[in-house]
């Protein structure tokens, strides 16, 4: 037992870091909507906070995994960390909405370079064998947050005020970036070798991704048709609060309440996740976590009442903490890690490209039609879609991209 506690050392503690920079992030997703929204008293400004992140992720995405990649993954995290305390810490300073937007804009920029530098890190840190407990007790770590952090910035908020809850939100990144000080240092980063990062060197990169994508044609079919599959996900939420209190008429408390309990049920699908993730095949879990999730979501689109809706996103959210940890460890698995920076990178590019066009595609759809339409149409394509990504997970021509051990173990052995 005690061979097995010193194994998982160093990946626990990355995963309180993470963790705790989650509940980070929902505690200042209170506390920038109320600022926002006080400053200003318009609902568009504070839906512009969700366009942000999205648009500063198609303008960086381009050169980020250049940067990452040449070094030193751990560091590239502290340094995100750090940045997003110190411009949280200073937006109730900031004196207009101009300044608090520029502020946004540069936290956006810093959690564009925490993505790859961090999926990196993780494949980096964590032995293969290990990668779906660890994501599995990542997702239980984010549902975690999720339910933890609205609530610990909600009550910072009512004993103080929103400047101070601020202020207070940057001491978890802080703390994040304390932890990761006591983390290995995997990489030999040799200073001359580094790159100049310029646009002749972005353009060799996007070679190097474009002929990885090329000659790993099964890997990023899979990992393309899931973020495809998830911007249907992504579009549907955008238009939740709308469709649950305009078209099925829940109440403002009725909507607050709903979301309590998805994230609920996150939190125990994730928990169980944790728990028994050595007993479900890495193919299972991402096959069965999509197909029930889109159910949840067909279950919401045809909801009439509270009671339908909270069926609906109880299977979604329980079920999603499946398929995110098991398509991450697919990833992890299988993209070397000296190019899954600017492999990952380019994808999130593309996935911030087409949640920014599928946005205005459905806002569209809606008024044209019908929100209701567009909804159950949208879930029900998800659903036909998944089935079709679904069998080409479970080929059995496929398996050998979902071995969950190095092939040279001689103890290896598919969970089944």
């Amino acid at each position: 037992m005690k061979i097995k506690t010193r194994e998982w050392k160093d990946p626990l503690l990355l995963l309180s870091s993470i963790g705790i920079s989650s509940i980070g992030d929902f505690i200042y997703l209170v506390a920038i909507n109320i600022i926002v929204y006080q400053l200003t008293g318009s609902a568009a400004a504070v839906a512009g906070l969700w366009i942000i992140g999205p648009l500063t992720n198609i303008a960086t995405k381009f050169w980020t995994g250049s940067f990452i990649d040449y070094r030193s993954k751990r560091k590239v995290m502290i340094g995100t960390y750090i940045s997003r305390a110190v411009f949280i810490f200073l937006i109730p300073f900031a004196p207009n909405m101009a300044v608090i937007y520029g502020i946004l804009v540069i936290l956006s920029v810093a959690k564009a370079f925490f993505n790859p530098s961090s999926m990196t890190y993780v494949a980096m840190l964590v032995p293969k064998e290990k990668r779906k407990r660890f994501n599995s007790m990542r997702s239980f770590t984010s549902s975690g947050a999720f339910i933890v952090g609205p609530a610990i910035g909600g009550s910072i908020i009512l004993l103080t005020s929103v400047e101070v809850t601020l202020w207070l939100n940057a001491l978890f990144f802080l703390i994040s970036s304390a932890l990761l000080l006591f983390l290995p240092e995997i990489e030999q980063i040799d200073k001359e070798t580094i790159p100049t990062l310029t646009i002749a060197q972005v353009m060799s990169d996007f070679t190097v991704v474009k002929n990885f994508m090329v000659n790993n044609r099964y890997i990023s079919f899979v990992y393309l048709g899931f973020i495809m599959i998830m911007i249907f996900a992504f579009a549907m939420d955008a238009q939740e609060v709308v469709f649950t209190q305009h078209v099925v008429g829940l109440s403002e408390f009725d909507y607050s309440l709903l979301i309590s309990i998805t994230g609920l049920g996150s939190v125990l699908g994730a928990f169980l996740l944790s728990v028994f993730s050595n007993k479900i095949s890495l193919r299972y879990m991402i096959t069965v976590g999509l197909i029930m999730m889109t159910i949840g979501y067909v279950i919401y689109a045809f909801s009439w009442s509270f009671t339908s809706i909270v069926v609906g996103f109880i299977v979604l959210g329980f079920f999603n903490v499946f398929l995110s940890a098991g398509i991450i460890t697919f990833y992890q698995n299988n993209v070397t890690v000296d190019i899954m920076g600017r492999v990952t990178s380019i994808y999130d590019l593309i996935q911030s490209a087409l949640q920014v066009i599928f946005i205005l595609v459905i806002g569209i759809a809606a008024d044209l039609v019908s929100l209701r339409l567009t909804i159950v149409t949208l879930a029900l394509v998800m659903l036909l879609v998944s089935f079709i990504f679904s069998i080409s997970v479970l080929n059995p021509n496929k398996k050998r991209f979902y071995q969950e051990y190095d092939s040279e173990q001689e103890d290896y052995l598919e969970v089944k």
